[in-house]
């Protein structure tokens, strides 16, 4: 952990947390890491919140992958993101001085609208109707029709995001090991007429997904990349696929996704 020596803290609560701010910068100067005042001079961009703010802190600051990103509580509460918390500075020092202190990274994935610039998720990607009824798309696995889907919309998560709302529609559970991404299906109907397979699929790094949206029925359907809504008018077509890039965070030892996910689910 000695070549990181750097920190910037994304703090999107400003006065709330200024004091909680100052006190980290001195748990870090203790272990001889500097505080500077924009991302690109960090090689640690620490989150002060929750869940929701690490997803922003990574977003906000271009899915950097020649940092390390951490979380860093203000409550008390399970986190998938957040190794540490305010009230423990001890914790703090201990990790960035540890032998046992190690970096992971993170799969992500990303995500083409149209022709628009690439979007890149650690949680998921969502697309589902923006009017009262469902939605029709079709799928491709690379450049093969795999479906003619039919129903309220799907979820692609990356291994991190699979806790969450994949998870909650019976998805499974991907180690972030694994660079993989998962298609989950929102209501899909499944009748004489129409046809799904009706189950999550996980696609390795070599798959790609191309969905079609079936511009007679919806135009503007409703999108997110994590926990941030996206506006684009006339959508006709989306191209997801396990990034190259990837996301460091710290591996504690006695705090890992399996530690996390043990806690929070079990």
């Amino acid at each position: 952990m000695n070549h990181l020596k750097k920190i910037y803290f994304f703090d999107p609560f400003g006065k709330e947390t200024k004091k909680i701010r100052k006190d980290l910068e001195e748990v870090f100067a203790r272990v001889d890491i500097e505080t500077v005042k924009t991302s690109d001079e960090a090689d640690i961009i620490a989150s002060i919140g929750g869940d929701g703010t690490f997803l922003q802190s990574v977003r906000k600051t271009g899915f950097k992958d020649d940092c390390v990103y951490i979380g860093i509580a203000v409550r008390d509460g399970q986190y998938l993101y957040c190794d540490f918390n305010i009230k423990d500075h001890k914790a703090i020092e201990e990790a960035f001085t540890s032998s046992e202190t190690k970096v992971r990274k993170y799969p992500i994935i990303e995500v083409k609208i149209n022709d628009n610039q690439t979007n890149y998720c650690l949680n998921e990607f969502t697309l589902r109707s923006s009017i009262v009824k469902t939605i029709m798309m079709d799928i491709y696995i690379n450049d093969f029709l795999f479906e003619q889907f039919h129903g309220d919309g799907i979820v692609v998560s990356a291994p991190t995001g699979s806790t969450g709302y994949n998870k909650s529609l019976g998805g499974a559970v991907i180690d972030p090991m694994l660079p993989a991404m998962q298609l989950t299906e929102l209501a899909s109907v499944n009748n004489n007429k129409f046809r799904t397979l009706g189950t999550s699929i996980v696609f390795s790094k070599e798959r790609s997904l191309t969905l079609m949206i079936d511009q007679a029925h919806d135009h503007y359907p409703i999108m997110s990349l994590d926990n941030e809504a996206v506006a684009v008018q006339n959508t006709d077509r989306v191209e997801i696929k396990v990034s190259d890039r990837t996301i460091q965070t710290l591996r504690l030892p006695n705090n890992t996704f399996w530690h996390k996910t043990q806690r929070n689910f079990l």
